[in-house]
């Protein structure tokens, strides 16, 4: 009988269902060359060629997730190596914190104090600024809450209310924002909302941040 041809044994071992790679392990002939002659022999792997795949998948999986962990690793440690880096907030840090803060968060316009923010760390850096460097009596601070249909106003107000300090009284009317195309834009990423700090009977020092905000930025700039 005569022995097959290198052509005829790649379109056979095609037609049992073989991937090119799987192809070249038997037959010595350039990628180019086999691609030419099974361009047009119809392809359906067989399952030696599932599981190959599959398993390179697994394993194409398993590294981009431990490249991910790596990754993850190494900026978890510049965090952690940046974090170790401040020792500790001084009243004149609190100072400058709380002024820059107010400058990138706060009303400026029409004499009114507030500050508005959705990050509870931020609230508390900004009660803390109000009452230990501008001295604000506590119950000269009020706020209210802005929050979308999806947020239960009762839960947000307590939650607020722990992290401020503030009592249920000083929480002015929430605003519950209906509007269709943010409400669902912002559905689930505010859990409590955003809250808005406002301190009552706040002229002289509104001024007085104001000329803060100035002094700081006439030194840096």
């Amino acid at each position: 009988m005569k022995s097959k041809t290198i052509k005829e044994r790649a379109i056979a071992y095609r037609k049992q269902g073989y991937s090119y790679g799987m192809i070249l392990e038997h037959i010595e002939v350039t990628k180019s060359t086999l691609s030419a002659w099974l361009r047009d022999i119809p392809f359906t792997p067989n399952g030696q060629v599932i599981k190959r795949i599959s398993e390179a998948r697994r394993r194409f999986i398993i590294r981009t997730q431990e490249r991910a962990l790596q990754a993850q690793s190494k900026r978890r440690k510049i965090r952690d190596d940046a974090k170790s880096e401040i020792s500790h907030i001084t009243r004149e840090n609190l100072w400058h914190i709380g002024t820059m803060l107010y400058l990138a968060e706060g009303t400026k316009k029409q004499r009114q104090i507030q500050i508005s923010n959705s990050d509870p760390r931020v609230i508390k850096i900004a009660m803390r600024w109000l009452l230990e460097v501008c001295k604000t009596p506590h119950k000269n601070i009020v706020a209210s809450i802005h929050i979308y249909p999806d947020i239960k106003e009762a839960e947000a107000i307590r939650f607020w209310s722990q992290i401020t300090h503030l009592s249920k009284s000083q929480f002015q009317k929430t605003i519950i924002d209906t509007r269709q195309k943010i409400s669902k834009f912002k559905h689930g990423t505010l859990p409590f909302g955003t809250l808005h700090i406002r301190v009552r009977q706040g002229g002289i020092l509104f001024e007085k941040i104001l000329g803060w905000i100035e002094g700081i930025l006439e030194k840096i700039a």
